[in-house]
């Protein structure tokens, strides 16, 4: 497993897990309803997130919660790259792009991101992975079945873990012939994404045996569907204790990153998690 340098934060894969903030710029977010739609609320956002202790922001101007429609490539664009640029003047934070088109990720990437989070693992636009290649830039391919518009209607899955862990090895070896080094490359079980309640709980408790395909593993429970099976809470932005179980176990089953929309918590937790897993191990 190796380590990834982005713009001077160095990530040294195993030594903790780090934690990716989101900032949603859509109207339609199941997380926060848009509360971030604006570019002066994202980027205020993006900053408390940064003040927070985030290592890395996720920027994502089309949402991808379950029915949602896609929005076009110009609405896409205004909405992130404004943002971006605006993040980017204020901080040396390295910066995501969380999306499937192409043009959106050269624009994003122009305008000061440095990784790409494709929920379609470079499968939606097949010049993708040229864009990522040409950049050098990281990149994330998550596991997702089916679109967001219809994920959600009745997945179903024999085995969740062998399926997404096939689906993964299928995508980085798609990735590496299309010239992406394998250091560039972290993978995403999708949590949420055409997942049954019970096979998020799988594959967060798995993580680990897809770990060992020798990739890091991003993982993102924050505020999901399933978190309401488990505890009752019907509002999303109430379920951010909910997210720290999950978050927690992810970490102990060797989760690389964590996506989250609270970041505060979450480092606090982590950063205890891992001084008594040091501790215990030396």
């Amino acid at each position: 497993m190796t380590s990834l340098s982005i713009r001077g934060t160095h990530f040294v894969w195993g030594e903790r897990p780090y934690v990716m903030g989101i900032v949603n710029v859509t109207p339609d977010s199941f997380s926060d309803g848009g509360r971030f739609f604006h570019v002066d609320d994202a980027v205020a956002h993006a900053e408390r997130l940064i003040e927070e202790g985030a290592d890395i922001l996720d920027v994502g101007g089309e949402s991808s919660r379950p029915f949602s429609a896609p929005v076009s490539t110009e609405e896409e664009l205004r909405r992130t790259v404004p943002v971006i640029q605006a993040i980017r003047e204020r901080s040396g934070i390295p910066i995501s792009v969380d999306t499937t088109k192409a043009e959106v990720a050269q624009a994003c990437l122009d305008a000061g991101a440095d990784m790409i989070n494709d929920i379609s693992a470079l499968r939606m636009d097949s010049r993708m992975a040229d864009v990522v290649r040409e950049h050098g830039v990281p990149c994330v391919l998550m596991h997702m079945k089916g679109v967001p518009k219809d994920m959600q209607v009745n997945p179903f899955y024999a085995d969740v873990e062998a399926e997404v862990r096939h689906f993964l090895e299928e995508r980085i070896a798609f990735a590496r012939n299309a010239g992406i080094p394998s250091e560039k490359i972290i993978i995403d079980p999708g949590i949420g994404f055409g997942k049954r309640f019970q096979d998020n709980l799988v594959l967060l408790n798995r993580i680990d045996r897809l770990r060992a395909l020798g990739y890091p593993v991003l993982v993102g429970p924050s505020r999901k569907a399933f978190l309401a099976a488990v505890t009752g809470i019907a509002r999303p932005d109430a379920r951010d204790t909910a997210t720290i179980g999950a978050v927690a176990v992810a970490a102990l089953r060797g989760a690389d990153m964590v996506r989250v929309h609270s970041v505060q918590d979450i480092r606090m937790v982590l950063r205890v998690m891992t001084a008594i897993i040091k501790e215990t191990m030396e």
